[in-house]
């Protein structure tokens, strides 16, 4: 090549390889859907009760809220110990796996090969059609020079075997002009930001289901504890009931009331037994523990943890960046709306270049001379002409997949939005509720002590002694129930809110949100 083409040539390269590199991006490109914010807030302002929701920073480790140290503890215990947790973050892992391998159709391929064989060709095969005869002599080659395959030696006939070696290096690189293999990386990459999100949305829910779990083993042992209370005062109205009788002043009828009630109350104790036996193992589950493992840990009676006075929910134009389940349609809908780039990609010219260069030689000794070298080198194209409709059929399928994930999108944040105004409808009214339910306590204790007074007078019989006894036991019972409503409430609010893994797995770094390629 001279100056003069060279000067010409040069431009033309740099044109050329500037487009290949920036090429173009066929389809669609993603944009986040716009979300209407309803104003479910306002109900902050019109709450009731005495622990209110208020529009102020979030706090994503809610559970603090609480105050309880054992729960606490917990907590920090279940990021590494939950296996459903563990088994999010396998298909994270998973995920970034795929992400690189979707990357690798970017870049130049190169493979190395090295090999021997000993060879002969059939005479009465492809040599017969260069007249090499089984019963000649070895015929000369185009260039009169030397026999075909290896030199014969002196009065052989045929070809006989001879060995070949050869090394050298295979390359290929398929121009990414139309963009898809771009678009497939955005899709993988959309793809492994969902398996993020799936991951935290599990991470939130175990949290979750571990707090309900120790809000219903304090709330059981706490119906235990009234139940074994109710059961002394009916053992005492029972020892009552007999010093009567023997005394004359009431009948078997009065003691046989006091004596079921005692069997009704003592009927009660080992359900809510067992039920706490089963609720430390179900929390123990959750921490990947055995059956039993836990129970010197939570035996021990404590009370239902209060709520807060206040319980800050951050602002509506947060919700969508904080819910995992949001965040995770989002990034669904982006990979949908990338596959069509991939599908219409299908559509185009797919240019390679690929070339090979080695050294082949007919004895080990010169296989590395220079003489021994070859190469190969050129671009190749290849044109859909006719696919029987297949590379139309995919992107009519990847654009009902694209309109699919966007109505998936839409109603995930229309559910969201419910759920956040059903659980503040609900935290607000569980807690009206348990102020009536206290009053009730509180007046069927003044009646027992009235009717126990009067009964001892001879005023009344026992039989108004016992109703009101289950009427306070049934009064009491119900708020203890109404308080550990008022806790989960809390905990599907903060739920629902999206809480529960910002400060933990983002900043531990167990998966990184953008893994670079190796």
């Amino acid at each position: 090549m001279n100056a003069s083409e060279f000067s010409i040539r040069t431009p033309a390269l740099a044109v050329l390889l500037c487009s290949v590199l920036s090429g173009c991006l066929v389809g669609p490109n993603f944009e986040h859907p716009q979300t209407h914010t309803p104003d479910v807030f306002d109900r902050t302002q019109t709450a009731q009760a005495s622990s209110k929701a208020v529009e102020a920073e979030f706090n994503p480790d809610w559970w603090t809220l609480f105050n309880d140290p054992m729960l606490n503890a917990l907590q920090q215990e279940l990021t590494d110990a939950n296996l459903d947790v563990a088994a999010a973050s396998a298909r994270l892992r998973e995920s970034r796996a795929g992400q690189r391998i979707a990357g690798a159709a970017e870049y130049p391929t190169l493979d190395g090969a090295a090999s021997y064989n000993r060879e002969r060709g059939s005479p009465n095969g492809i040599l017969s059609l260069l007249g090499v005869s089984p019963a000649q002599s070895q015929p000369q080659s185009a260039s009169g020079s030397a026999p075909l395959g290896v030199a014969p030696l002196p009065g052989s006939s045929g070809s006989p075997a001879y060995n070949l070696y050869q090394f050298g290096f295979d390359a290929s690189w398929e121009l990414d002009i139309w963009g898809g293999a771009r678009r497939g990386v955005e899709a993988a990459t959309a793809l492994s930001a969902s398996s993020y999100e799936d991951r935290n949305a599990v991470l939130l829910s175990v949290r979750a289901e571990l707090a309900r779990d120790y809000i219903e083993l304090r709330d059981t042992q706490a119906l235990l504890q009234i139940a074994k209370q109710n059961l002394e005062i009916a053992r005492n109205a029972t020892k009552l009931t007999e010093i009567r009788k023997r005394d004359g002043v009431t009948t078997d009828l009065d003691v046989a009331n006091a004596s079921a009630q005692v069997e009704s109350i003592e009927s009660l104790i080992p359900t809510l037994e067992a039920r706490t036996e089963t609720t430390i193992n179900a929390i123990g589950v959750l921490l990947a523990k055995e059956p039993g493992a836990l129970k010197a840990r939570l035996a021990e009676p404590r009370d239902v943890p209060g709520l807060p006075q206040q319980v800050p929910i951050g602002f509506p134009s947060e919700l969508a960046q904080r819910r995992p389940d949001i965040r995770r349609a989002d990034a669904q809908l982006h990979a949908a709306t990338a596959t069509i780039g991939m599908a219409k990609a299908d559509f185009y010219p797919r240019i390679s270049l690929n070339g090979s260069a080695g050294f082949q030689s007919l004895q080990l000794s010169s296989l590395a001379d220079w003489a021994s070298g070859q190469f190969v080198v050129g671009p190749s194209i290849t044109l859909p002409i006719f696919e029987g409709g297949r590379l139309k059929g995919t992107l009519e399928l990847r654009e009902a997949q694209q309109q699919e994930a966007a109505i998936v999108y839409k109603r995930t944040v229309l559910q969201a939005w419910r759920e956040v105004d059903d659980a503040l409808i609900t935290y607000d009214a569980e807690q009206r509720r348990r102020e009536r339910l206290k009053a009730v306590v509180r007046l069927n204790e003044r009646a027992l002590s009235v009717a126990q007074q009067r009964y001892k007078q001879g005023a009344v019989d026992y039989l108004n002694v016992l109703n009101v006894q289950r009427q306070l036991l049934k009064a009491q019972s119900d708020l203890e129930q109404s308080d550990a409503d008022a806790d989960v409430n809390l905990i599907t609010l903060c739920k629902v809110l999206g809480g529960g893994w910002e400060s933990t797995y983002a900043q531990q770094g167990a998966v990184s949100a953008a893994t670079p390629r190796q």
